[in-house]
């Protein structure tokens, strides 16, 4: 399959679903795509923006507890180098209630901003070009 044609999905499991809404949404922007209810034992949402070669599924299973994020550099980084958009990004973020939290690796704190979910993972906003 040629890497034009991939459509990368990152999923995780999820102790409360309808908790990270409210980050993803409202916070980043994420539309949901798709919400499913006990599909072989599962709950699940899928959130992105409609085209674009990526999208996270967030699931959960009844009686299976998942947790917290295991390490505070549990990432999803997203370049937000055009314009005005890592301001954007950043503001829509504040709105919605999130506050940036200070990053383990100081890295990401001298080029964006982090931000930390319900669960525990963090999401990074970087004002710079892409490394590669």
């Amino acid at each position: 399959m040629p890497l034009q044609t991939a459509i990368l999905r990152i999923a995780r499991p999820s102790d409360n679903i309808d908790s990270l809404i409210p980050f993803y949404v409202d916070g980043l922007g994420f539309e949901v795509l798709y919400r499913f209810n006990q599909h072989e034992g599962f709950d699940g949402i899928m959130l992105g923006h409609k085209g674009a070669g990526y999208h996270l599924e967030f699931t959960s299973k009844t009686g299976h507890t998942v947790g917290r994020a295991p390490t505070e550099d549990n990432l999803l980084v997203f370049y937000l180098p055009e314009g005005n958009d890592f301001e954007d990004a950043v503001r829509r973020m504040e709105r919605a209630g999130f506050e940036a939290v200070t990053s383990f690796n100081p890295y990401w704190d001298r080029c964006g901003k982090t931000f930390e979910d319900g669960d525990g993972y963090r999401v990074v906003l970087v004002s710079s070009e892409s490394p590669f």
